[in-house]
């Protein structure tokens, strides 16, 4: 009877290790070589499809550099870039990238947020997908260009490739571990995705860093993102899916955000990049046709980056947004800025107005922050921001703003950003058009003296500060 058990015991064991096996797929397998030199997409892609054939596995990159195109995952696969690897972009001219799909409606959104399958690594309606491991994705061979078309024809060449990670309806994501390296338009972009998690990341890029767009239930933790020439963490609400979607239920914990020179924070000089229109930064929008509810941002620290934006500007909703323990540091243009407006970039049948209410910010210090503006809270005539808390908040000014003599700008269908509006009359808050306005141990320090007020209130109903 042992002997039987023993045996039994034994083929299970076998049976499980031959099933472990069997569920690591090593690219090396399906031929592709990790020289640099020879295009492995095509390996890749085949361990792709083979795993998840098999009901889902661990495509294995060893270390090595793998010039590609596009990567097409599937459902069920965990993409897994050992210490070492390194999936490498190939250039445009190669022709290497898949066409982008055809949208089929007008596009209200750039064409970053229209077409999915010109990237480097993409899947679309796909569960249980995720990119780890230790490895880097270099997107040298991506454009950072806002030129995406149909048929993926950008400036007259076909086969560019534009963003390192693009996810589209996928559900169950998660990308965790990698570092990637000159993201192009997007190092990841990930819409209408429900149920996700990126997680210790590292991104030194060239333009947006991680775009969340028309998704729910995802976290961002524990990552860094350096982008000195555009947005670091940024949530949307974009009509890419041609209909008006909440961004809902977001978690952004335990990150870093930076705006150094491209390549310096990976390699550990951090040079301070010339300031940009704008650099760095944590955002909501500006693509909002659904808007934001639900949205936490906590634990992070910001260098040398523009300050937090919350922008409601295209016919959404922006509502239950907390936003605690937040270090800014060398900030550009301005610490806190949250608005309303009506650009109304979609339908022009859409008749909702944007709106924005109970937003809550604690416990925030900010050192070295541009005297070009104050914090700024402007609704519309008509339709205020209402419910705005601000506690336990220090501010230190560079000063040396002169007085502001002429109407500052209502946001009205401009782009929103302060930087085009002038700068703001008061030097510590301008707010206007507010319903609800509660200050709570608020304090602006001036590291040189400043010729406007501290605090301009316009159009602000219900305001307490003690």
């Amino acid at each position: 009877m042992k002997t039987k058990v023993l045996c039994g015991v034994l083929l299970m064991l076998i049976a499980q290790a031959v099933q472990a096996a069997t569920s690591v797929y090593n690219v090396r397998d399906y031929g592709a070589k990790g020289d640099g030199k020879t295009l492995d997409h095509i390996a890749i892609n085949k361990a792709i499809e083979a795993a998840n054939a098999d009901g889902g596995g661990q495509v294995v990159l060893s270390a090595g550099t793998y010039l590609c195109g596009s990567i097409r995952m599937k459902s069920n696969v965990d993409l897994h870039l050992t210490a070492g690897a390194r999936i490498l972009a190939a250039p445009a001219s190669m022709k290497v990238y898949d066409e982008s799909e055809v949208f089929g409606a007008p596009e209200y959104q750039d064409g970053g947020h229209t077409y999915f399958h010109n990237s480097l690594i993409w899947a679309e309606g796909q569960q249980n997908v995720s990119i780890t491991g230790r490895g880097m994705i270099d997107g040298e061979g991506l454009t950072k260009k806002d030129t995406e078309k149909a048929g993926n024809v950008q400036g007259g060449s076909i086969g560019t490739g534009d963003k390192a990670i693009a996810l589209k309806l996928c559900r169950n994501v998660t990308i965790r571990d990698i570092t990637i390296y000159r993201g192009g338009h997007f190092a990841i972009i990930v819409t209408g995705c429900d149920i996700g998690t990126i997680d210790n990341v590292t991104i030194d890029t060239n333009r947006d860093g991680i775009d969340i767009d028309c998704c729910k239930y995802f976290t961002v933790s524990n990552t860094k993102v350096n982008t000195p020439n555009d947005d670091a963490i940024v949530l949307k609400s974009s009509y890419a899916l041609k209909r008006p979607v909440l961004c809902e239920h977001i978690l952004i914990t335990n990150c870093i955000v930076t705006g150094y020179k491209l390549g310096t924070f990976l390699d550990g000089t951090y040079v301070p990049e010339k300031v940009n229109w704008v650099c760095g930064r944590i955002k909501l929008g500006t693509e909002s046709n659904g808007g934001y509810r639900n949205i936490t941002i906590s634990n992070c620290s910001c260098m040398w980056s523009s300050g937090l934006a919350f922008e409601e500007v295209d016919q959404g909703r922006m509502e239950n947004i907390v936003v605690t323990n937040i270090s800014l540091s060398h900030v550009h243009h301005y610490p806190i800025y949250i608005t309303t407006g009506c650009r109304n970039r979609g339908p022009k049948e859409r008749t909702d107005v944007s709106s924005a209410r109970d937003i809550y910010i604690s416990n925030v210090v900010a050192d070295d922050c541009d005297s070009l503006a104050s914090i700024i809270i402007t609704g519309m005539e008509g339709e205020p921001i209402r419910n705005v808390s601000l506690s336990d908040i220090r501010i230190q000014y560079r000063g040396g703003g002169k007085k502001v003599s002429k109407p500052y700008r209502e946001q009205g269908t401009n782009y929103p950003e302060p930087r085009w509006a002038g700068p703001t009359p008061a030097y510590g808050l301008f707010a206007r058009h507010v319903d609800g306005l509660q200050l709570r141990n608020v304090k602006f320090e001036l590291m040189r003296p400043d010729e406007r007020p501290d605090i301009i209130l316009e159009d602000v109903k219900n305001y307490d500060s003690k």
